[in-house]
C-alpha cells in the first residue's frame, strides 16, 4: 500500500473545486485598508466574488468593475479602466490603493495595463487628484491558467514587491497568513502575543467579522496598512503559513531585501503548529511561553479522548486549497484517520514535487490517491463506482450535494462554506485549530449515526 499522485484522466471541468485567478487576487485587495480593487473585465468577474464573499462572510465588500462590453473585447478597452479608476476616486475620497486586476478577456484581447497605470500617474492622477497619495498597482490574472489560490499568491506578491522598502530594522515578524478565516487570524495573534512577538500580519482580516454600528455602517475592510507593507522589507524575518498561498512574497522579500524567509507548514495540528512555534522562535529569538505549553496540553488532551475511541481507521476524502489538504490530511494522520483520497483542484503541475507530498508517498501505510487538476465530479464518481468507501468529507459547501446524495457525513471546511453558520469564526489552525477540527469531526459522526438510526457505537477497542 502506498499514496499515489495522478492527473485526473477525464478531460474537462464538473463542479470545479476552485474558481479562477481574480478572485484570488480580489480576496487579497480587500484586505488591505483604504484599498479598493478594479477588476478589468465584466461585470460577473466581481458579482460573483463578491457573492461568494458575501455567502462566506455574511457581510459586505467594495469591488469595482471596469465594465467590460463587446466592443471593449473587439477594439480593446483601456477607456473602461481609465473611466474606472476617475469615477473611483471620485466617489470614495478616502481610497489610496487601487489594484486593477486582469481577466480572462482583458489578457486575451491584450490590453496594456501597465502602460495605461503609467498614462494615469502622468495624467488623471497629476491633473485632477494631486493633492492625493494614489497608489495604481497592476496584477495580472488570467483566468484561463491557475485558480483562485495562485491568484492570491499573485497578489501578494505584487502588493509587497510594490510597497517593500529597505529601511532601519523594524524588530516586526511578517506573518503572510494566506487565504484564512478571522478566526484563524485571531489565533495566530494570540500565539504570537503569548510569546511577545511583534508582527506584521498579511493580511490583517480580523475585522471581516465586523459589527453593525450605531451609524448603520455595514462593509468589511482589512486592515493592513500602507505603511505594514512598506515595512516589510525592513522586517526580521517572514514567516508564510502556506507554499501556494504567499511563499511567493517571502521569497521575494528574502531576495530583494535579504529579509530571512520559512515558508510552512501550515500549523494545521498538533506537531506542524509545533513547527510553527519553532519557526517563530528561530526568527525572533523569543522563547515559547509555559502558558502555551499548557495550551498545547488541553489540546493533547481533548484529542486523547477522542483519537482511539471514535476517529482511528475513519477513511476521509479531503478537497480544497492544496496547503489546507495538506495540512488537513497530516493532521488526520496524527489522529490515526485514513485520508484516502486528496483531491487538489487546477493546473499547478508542481504539487507532486511537494516535498510534504514526496513524505506521505513514503510514509502512508494504506491506499491513498492524490489527485491533481481535479474537479468534485471525480469524487462523486470514485463513490457512486464503490472506488473507495469513506466514513467522512472534508472540504467546502461546493461539495454538499456529494455527501447528501451518497448519505456520506461532511465537515465543513475552507472557501466557501454558505450552508453552516459562523465557520469563519473558528479557526482551523493553532492548538485551539486542533481541537475545533477534531470535535467537529466526532459530533459530525456521532450526527449521522443518530441520522442513520445505529444506536450501538462500533468502539475501535483492542
Amino acid at each position: 500500500m502506498s499514496c499515489e499522485v495522478i492527473q485526473k484522466s477525464r478531460s474537462g471541468v464538473i463542479n470545479p473545486i476552485f474558481t479562477c485567478q481574480p478572485a484570488g487576487a480580489q480576496y487579497a485587495s480587500i484586505g488591505i485598508k483604504d484599498c479598493i480593487g478594479i477588476v478589468h473585465g465584466g461585470q460577473g468577474c466581481v458579482m460573483f466574488v463578491r457573492l461568494l464573499f458575501s455567502q462566506h462572510f455574511k457581510e459586505n465588500f467594495i469591488l469595482a468593475s471596469s465594465s467590460l462590453h463587446e466592443d471593449g473585447a473587439v477594439f480593446g478597452a483601456l477607456n473602461r479602466v481609465e473611466q474606472a479608476v476617475d469615477v473611483l476616486l471620485m466617489r470614495y475620497p478616502d481610497v489610496k490603493v487601487v489594484p486593477i486586476i486582469t481577466t480572462c478577456s482583458t489578457e486575451v484581447i491584450g490590453d496594456d495595463i501597465d502602460g495605461v497605470i503609467l498614462k494615469l500617474n502622468r495624467g488623471l492622477l497629476q491633473e485632477k487628484y494631486a493633492d492625493r497619495d494614489v497608489r495604481l498597482i497592476p496584477i495580472h490574472t488570467p483566468s484561463f491558467i491557475g485558480s483562485q489560490v495562485s491568484g492570491y499568491d499573485v497578489a501578494v506578491e505584487a502588493f509587497v514587491t510594490y510597497f517593500a522598502k529597505k529601511g532601519q530594522p523594524n524588530g516586526k515578524l511578517n506573518l503572510i497568513t494566506g487565504w484564512v478565516n478571522p478566526g484563524d487570524v485571531t489565533t495566530l495573534k494570540h500565539l504570537l502575543a503569548e510569546m511577545d512577538v511583534d508582527a506584521t500580519v498579511l493580511f490583517e482580516i480580523e475585522s471581516f467579522d465586523s459589527p453593525i454600528m450605531p451609524d448603520k455602517s455595514g462593509e468589511s475592510h482589512g486592515n493592513t496598512t500602507i505603511e505594514d507593507l512598506e515595512g516589510t522589507g525592513s522586517a526580521i524575518g517572514t514567516l508564510a503559513l502556506n507554499r501556494y498561498e504567499g511563499g511567493k512574497a517571502a521569497k521575494y522579500l528574502e531576495n530583494e531585501f535579504e529579509v530571512p524567509a520559512i515558508i510552512g507548514p501550515t500549523p494545521i495540528g498538533i506537531r506542524n503548529t509545533d513547527t510553527f512555534l519553532q519557526n517563530v522562535k528561530k526568527l525572533t529569538g523569543k522563547p515559547i511561553p509555559a502558558s502555551l505549553v499548557r495550551e498545547r496540553g488541553i489540546a493533547i488532551d481533548a484529542l486523547a479522548d477522542l483519537v482511539h475511541m471514535f476517529l482511528a481507521d475513519k477513511k476521509v476524502a479531503i478537497y480544497g486549497h492544496p496547503d489546507l489538504v495538506i495540512g488537513l490530511a497530516e493532521f488526520c494522520l496524527d489522529l490515526e484517520m485514513k485520508p484516502v483520497l486528496l483531491l487538489l483542484g487546477d493546473d499547478n503541475i508542481t504539487y507532486k514535487n511537494d516535498p510534504r507530498i514526496k513524505a506521505l508517498q513514503k510514509d502512508v501505510p494504506f491506499k491513498m490517491e492524490v489527485v491533481l487538476n481535479a474537479d468534485l465530479m471525480e469524487l462523486e464518481s470514485r463513490i457512486k463506482s464503490k472506488e473507495i468507501e469513506l466514513d467522512l468529507i472534508l472540504g467546502h459547501s461546493k461539495g454538499r450535494f456529494t455527501a447528501i446524495d451518497n448519505n456520506i457525513p461532511m465537515v465543513r471546511v475552507g472557501f466557501p462554506t454558505y450552508d453552516r453558520a459562523g465557520l469563519h469564526r473558528h479557526p482551523v489552525v493553532g492548538y485551539a485549530g486542533a481541537i475545533w477540527l477534531a470535535e467537529e469531526m466526532a459530533n459530525t459522526l456521532f450526527t449521522d449515526m443518530e441520522y442513520k438510526k445505529k444506536k450501538e457505537w462500533i468502539l475501535n477497542v483492542w
